[in-house]
């Protein structure tokens, strides 16, 4: 493991031990959050995207904000549903945020997830087109969105108004951005997919799949096919490869208050039905710091992976989180193979940005 990062679904609701009570709350200290990481070491801060509820749904002012406070995080999705994105548009977004962060974006994609809307995508104009799926329309919108941020002509020119034929690409343009994409999978299938695509891997605490083997044993299949297809396909760049994981030491007493009884509870996978098949959801690491650096060690698919997303209790605030994140890097991730990021680096802002 190379990196850790925190991922955050930005819950927000006025209910009582919420902090975080309304949108604007959940924003602004999704920004805080990732100044506080920053300042101790993390490597990445990244946000769910979710639409018709209460968490984070519009990523792209969060990301050019959180890049104009930080200079060198990560800052990611994990995950953007392509179901509802207009590839152009998006693709002009993610350019931009990228731009002011210095080219520190990382952005994870994929087709979505259940969802309290039916038929969501088409309460924003998108319908998949006669006879295919939203599986099939999220890919076609992701091969334009790539396209467009790689620098493909994407509209035909004006010659009355450019003096000039042949196809417009997308303004700004972000070099290396491309690079930088993710999809987000839950069944080897699909990562076999990505790893074809030239996509990087992100992998939750959900397999949309289960072949009665530990959660971690599944992932680390998952990751092993996705890196096979990556070889065959022939891509030159070394791939990334993210897991997310849920992990809570004890080390004060706010952590045991919180957490203590979840601790005796949900020390193990879970399955269950989702889509109409069945899934396998991971365990939640809740303990001592020590048998959770030890059962981190064990875990094969963060032992294959080079990125580890910790998702956090966002409702709890910035200085819980800030707290968690600290007790992690300090007492958890060294043991697990997290060297850490250097904070005394020099910004990763490229100079003419600075001008």
């Amino acid at each position: 493991m190379k990196r850790i990062g925190f991922l955050s679904f930005g819950h927000y609701q006025a209910v009582q031990g919420s902090l975080v009570r309304t949108a604007r709350d959940a924003l602004l200290q999704s920004i805080e959050l990732a100044v506080a990481a920053e300042e101790l070491g993390v490597d990445g801060a990244y946000v769910r995207v979710h639409h018709f509820a209460r968490q984070l749904a519009s990523p792209f002012p969060l990301l050019a904000a959180m890049g104009a406070r930080t200079s060198r995080i990560e800052l990611g999705t994990a995950v953007i549903d392509m179901r509802y994105e207009n590839p152009l548009y998006m693709a002009e977004d993610a350019a931009a945020a990228d731009l002011i962060s210095g080219g520190r974006l990382q952005l994870g994609l994929s087709r979505g997830s259940p969802e309290p809307a039916l038929n969501g995508p088409e309460a924003f104009g998108y319908v998949p087109g006669e006879g295919s799926t939203d599986a099939e329309d999220a890919r076609i919108k992701t091969a334009i969105f790539r396209a467009a941020i790689d620098g493909a002509g994407v509209a035909q020119a004006d010659p009355r108004m450019t003096g000039q034929n042949g196809l417009l690409a997308i303004e700004p343009q972000a070099p290396g951005l491309a690079d930088r994409i993710w999809w987000g999978s839950g069944t080897r299938a699909t990562a076999k997919w990505a790893g074809e695509q030239g996509m990087n891997l992100m992998s939750s605490t959900l397999l949309t799949e289960d072949t009665g083997v530990p959660f971690d044993e599944l992932q680390a299949e998952q990751i092993a096919i996705y890196r096979e297809a990556w070889r065959e396909a022939g891509w030159e760049r070394t791939p990334r490869v993210s897991v997310s994981r849920s992990i809570i030491p004890l080390t004060s007493d706010a952590d045991r208050h919180y957490f203590g009884v979840r601790a005796q509870v949900e020390g193990r996978d879970q399955i269950g039905h989702l889509d109409g098949g069945l899934a396998r959801f991971g365990r939640s690491f809740i303990g001592e710091p020590d048998v959770i650096a030890e059962e981190l060690a064990r875990d094969a698919a963060i032992q294959a992976a080079d990125t580890l997303l910790v998702t956090v209790p966002n409702q709890l605030g910035v200085d819980y989180n800030a707290h968690l994140l600290e007790s992690i890097v300090r007492h958890v991730a060294p043991a697990a193979g997290w060297r850490g990021a250097d904070v005394n680096a020099p910004d990763l802002v490229p100079a003419d940005l600075l001008d």
